[in-house]
């Protein structure tokens, strides 16, 4: 059947992008999206004055404490930013075929070069010097291009998560070469931390977790299974 099936979903695929307007634009779409995720977030529990007053003892014993309520409102609590880690692939196999100009002179090596920029402070561009230099005065406009600091990058993973963060690591394993020596296959292996707060793509993922905990009370008959003491 030509075309294949018309009904076949299509799969979305993740994303770097830079957040605001600087030269060179950044953003690598995921050629393969990751197998996996890891997420985590640390807290740490502290107790309150009065069971500090009590005396040392083992961690987490609260002998002082009857009452889990008054004991939850007493601790003191250190929630620790959201991190992310996976791995993306990238792979010239198909662009090869197909016969792409362009990855058939570079491999991958322009998407390999937008990620590493994403961590080089944005000052150090001399694609943005060269173009603040044209410019002149108008290159306001272009202001974050003289920022010390790495870009702002923008992590969209589906409908329901657009987090900015914050790359803490980058590790790039290029594992096949073409004959003038470009990459033609690599995983980069990154980590992340979430910046939460009150920016708007933080607060609509969070709003969309919140959505999906409601929906979740569909599953509330499966609470009678669970043996809850009297």
């Amino acid at each position: 059947m030509p075309g294949g099936f018309s009904n076949k979903p299509k799969i979305l695929r993740g994303a770097f992008v830079e957040y605001g307007l600087s030269i060179p634009p950044l953003f690598v779409v995921f050629q393969f999206n990751p197998v996996q995720l890891t997420r985590n977030r640390t807290l740490t529990y502290r107790l309150g004055e009065e069971a500090q007053r009590a005396g040392p003892r083992k961690a987490h014993q609260n002998p002082i404490y009857k009452d889990l309520t008054k004991l939850r409102d007493d601790q003191i609590v250190t929630i620790q930013e959201e991190t992310i880690g996976f791995e993306i692939r990238l792979d010239a196999t198909d662009k090869l075929n197909e016969g792409d100009t362009i990855t058939e002179q570079f491999g991958i090596s322009p998407q390999l070069a937008t990620l590493e920029l994403m961590v080089h402070p944005k000052d150090e561009s001399l694609l943005g010097a060269a173009l603040s230099s044209l410019l002149g005065s108008s290159s306001n406009a272009f202001s974050f291009t003289k920022s010390p600091n790495p870009p702002m990058i923008l992590f969209i993973w589906g409908r329901k998560k657009v987090l900015p963060v914050n790359i803490n690591s980058m590790n790039i394993t290029e594992t096949e070469f073409s004959t003038d020596l470009n990459p033609i296959r690599a995983t980069v292996a990154v980590n992340l931390t979430v910046i939460e707060g009150q920016s708007l793509p933080y607060k609509y993922s969070k709003a969309m977790k919140e959505a999906m905990s409601v929906l979740n009370l569909a599953n509330i008959a499966s609470i009678t299974d669970v043996m809850i003491p009297g």
